[in-house]
C-alpha cells in the first residue's frame, strides 16, 4: 500500500474497521461520525443505529456518581476538547442488550492547524474479568438450583450458601461480607410494562451484577427484586469498595423494550459478618438504601441527571 493510497477515506475507513479496537469520532458539538465494527460488536449498537446522533443520546453518555449523564465541565470529553488533553479512564457502557460492559477508555482531541479540536477520537476495549491465580472459577450451580429468570442460585441455595459462610465464621474466624442489590419500584414496572419485560430486566441485572464480581464470589437471587452476593474473605472495607464500584456499574439499569429505551434505578447495601451475627441480623445491616433516583425509577430514554 503506497503513501496516496493512505490519503483515499475509504481507505482509512477500512483500515480503522479492521482495528480489534473500538474506535469512533465525535465532532465538538459531540456528534458521531465514524462508528467501526469492532464498536459494533462490544456494544451491539451497528453503525447506522449510532452515526448522527449526539453521543449523549447513545449509549456513550458518560456518567457520574449516580450513573446518570453528566454534563458540562465535569463531562471527560468536554474537558478534552477545551484543554486539548487525552483522557484514560475506566467506565461501564450499555449495551443494546441493556446488560452493562466494563471497558477501558481512551479520549483522543484531534488538533487543527490553528490548535484547536474540532474532531475527538474515542477508543475502548472491554475489561476482562479478573481471575487472582488463588480463586477458582465460579463455581456452577445444579440445575436444580437455579432460577429460572435470572440464571443465578435460587433463594434457597443463596440461604445455603450463607449459612456456610456464617458457620465458616463463626468456627474459624473466616472473613465474608455480604451485598444486596435492588430493583427500585420493581412492581410498578411489571405492572406498567408486564411479566416478560420485568424478567428481561430481571435477567439483565442479574448479569450486569455478577460480571461486577470476582469469580470467586457468590450470588444469588434473594426476592422477586432483589440479589445478594456472598463475598468470602472479605471485610467490611472490601465489602464497602465492591458495592460502590457495583453502584456505579449498575445502579442504572435498562432494557431495550418495543423500540424504547426502559429504565430503572437500583439500590445497594453491603456489610461485613460480626461477632454474633445471625443470617437476620447481616442481612438488616445490608439492606439497600433508597436510591436518590427511586422516586422516577422508571423511565423511558435513560435516566435523569440528579443535579439538574
Amino acid at each position: 500500500m503506497g503513501m496516496s493510497e493512505l490519503n483515499d477515506p475509504e481507505v482509512l475507513r477500512e483500515v480503522l474497521d479492521h482495528l480489534p479496537a473500538a474506535v469512533y469520532v465525535v465532532d465538538r458539538n459531540g456528534t458521531i461520525l465514524f462508528w467501526n465494527r469492532s464498536a459494533e460488536r462490544t456494544t451491539g449498537h451497528l453503525r447506522h443505529e449510532v452515526i448522527g446522533h449526539n453521543r449523549r443520546d447513545s449509549i456513550l453518555a458518560m456518567c457520574n456518581e449516580q450513573s446518570c449523564p453528566a454534563c458540562g465541565e465535569q463531562c471527560p470529553f468536554s474537558s478534552a476538547r477545551k484543554d486539548g488533553k487525552p483522557r484514560e479512564l475506566r467506565l461501564s457502557l450499555r449495551h443494546k442488550n441493556g446488560h452493562t460492559i466494563a471497558v477501558s477508555f481512551r479520549i483522543t482531541p484531534l488538533h487543527d492547524t490553528h490548535g484547536s479540536v474540532p474532531y475527538v477520537i474515542g477508543s475502548f476495549n472491554p475489561q476482562p474479568a479478573s481471575l487472582p491465580n488463588d480463586r477458582n472459577p465460579r463455581t456452577p450451580i445444579p440445575q436444580s438450583c437455579l432460577d429460572a429468570v435470572s440464571a443465578m442460585a435460587n433463594r434457597d441455595f443463596t440461604q445455603f450458601h450463607l449459612r456456610e459462610a456464617l458457620d465458616e465464621f463463626t468456627g474459624y474466624g473466616v472473613p465474608f461480607g455480604v451485598i444486596c442489590l435492588q430493583i427500585d419500584n420493581f412492581d410498578h414496572f411489571r405492572g406498567a410494562y408486564g411479566r416478560e419485560a420485568a424478567d428481561t430486566l430481571v435477567a439483565t441485572v442479574a448479569e450486569s451484577f455478577s460480571t461486577s464480581l470476582r469469580p470467586s464470589d457468590f450470588v444469588g437471587r434473594w426476592a422477586d427484586d432483589q440479589f445478594l452476593a456472598i463475598l468470602l474473605n472479605c471485610g467490611g472495607q472490601g465489602a464497602m469498595s465492591a458495592a460502590q464500584r457495583i453502584r456505579k456499574s449498575v445502579a442504572c439499569a435498562g432494557i431495550r423494550w418495543w423500540g424504547d429505551q426502559i429504565s430503572v434505578t437500583t439500590s445497594i447495601g453491603a456489610a461485613a459478618a460480626e461477632p454474633g451475627d445471625t443470617q437476620v441480623s447481616l442481612l438488616h445491616r445490608a439492606q439497600p438504601e433508597p436510591s436518590k433516583l427511586a422516586a422516577s425509577a422508571v423511565s423511558a430514554g435513560g435516566c435523569d441527571n440528579p443535579e439538574g
